[in-house]
């Protein structure tokens, strides 16, 4: 079962504001559709959401976006937009890894990882990047394992570990590109203790075709994790996951019966195309 994934950023209400700002600053960008509630979006190929959902919750460096850029001079630029009201994370500098690189948390709260390179080398110029820490602390190879058996990879993973000794926290994957069906995503385990980890600040929305897509992934997710309301649900590790039908996006667009869509979500954890239908 192969199935698109999207990445979500919970806004405080101004979701449009936050994607017509990345659309702005990034190549090959645009905006795909757009209501008060929920913005779809894409950044030269990488499918994005933003969610109007309040103050409710916030991303943090936990899950950013890592960023490939093949000219010096438009890393630079990007970054200069990026950090304008955000605060850096790593400096932009040269590493062991890179030649040019920094990390920031942009004025939204959104996390970026700029690196120079070339973006046929890792496959996409923006990528989610999950970083296992806080009470998740250790278990991004596991994580992983548990992922691509959810959804068989169409990659097989490339994962670099820590040497013994290197650090002193429980960790084990230094870097790691990993496919969730045909969804690339990078994965580390943090070298240092942190004072945050996954929430519902960033979500991976799972596009289903059917009832059957839905609760294959749902069942599988909530196995040993939690369930919430509207399709909404977290797996063992802490990440939050959307199971949604692809049928929502062209009900949301109908100003007409968005209030009712909403009234019937409302009353669903998992979603039900039966009674969804029904709206």
């Amino acid at each position: 079962m192969q199935n698109h994934i999207s990445t979500c950023i919970w806004c405080d209400n101004n979701g449009q504001e936050v994607a017509s700002f990345y659309c702005s600053i990034f190549p090959n960008s645009h905006i795909d559709t757009q209501n008060e509630v929920v913005t779809s979006f894409h950044i030269d190929g990488t499918s994005l959401t933003t969610l109007n959902g309040g103050n409710q919750f916030r991303s943090n460096p936990s899950a950013s976006f890592y960023t490939t850029v093949e000219n010096e001079d438009e890393l630079h630029t990007i970054w200069d937009k990026l950090i304008d009201g955000g605060k850096v994370l790593m400096p932009l500098d040269k590493y062991e890894w890179s030649p040019l690189y920094g990390w920031l948390e942009d004025k939204y709260g959104v996390s970026w990882q700029l690196t120079f390179g070339e973006i046929d080398a890792v496959g996409k110029r923006v990528i989610p990047f999950l970083m296992f820490c806080g009470a998740n602390q250790g278990k991004a190879e596991d994580a992983m394992n548990f992922y691509q058996k959810m959804m068989p990879p169409a990659k097989e993973a490339v994962i670099i570990h820590y040497q013994e000794g290197q650090v002193s926290v429980d960790a084990k994957v230094v870097h790691a590109k990993f496919y969730i069906g045909e969804n690339v995503f990078m994965a580390i385990d943090s070298g240092i203790s942190q004072p945050f980890t996954f929430n519902e600040g960033v979500s991976f929305i799972i596009h289903c075709n059917n009832q059957e897509e839905i609760d294959y992934y749902w069942n599988t997710i909530t196995e040993n994790g939690k369930e919430s309301m509207c399709g909404w649900c977290t797996d063992q590790f802490g990440v939050s996951w959307q199971i949604a039908p692809v049928q929502i996006a062209a009900l949301l667009s109908q100003l007409e019966k968005r209030e009712r869509v909403f009234k019937v979500l409302m009353q669903m954890k998992k979603i039900d195309l039966v009674y969804y239908s029904l709206s």
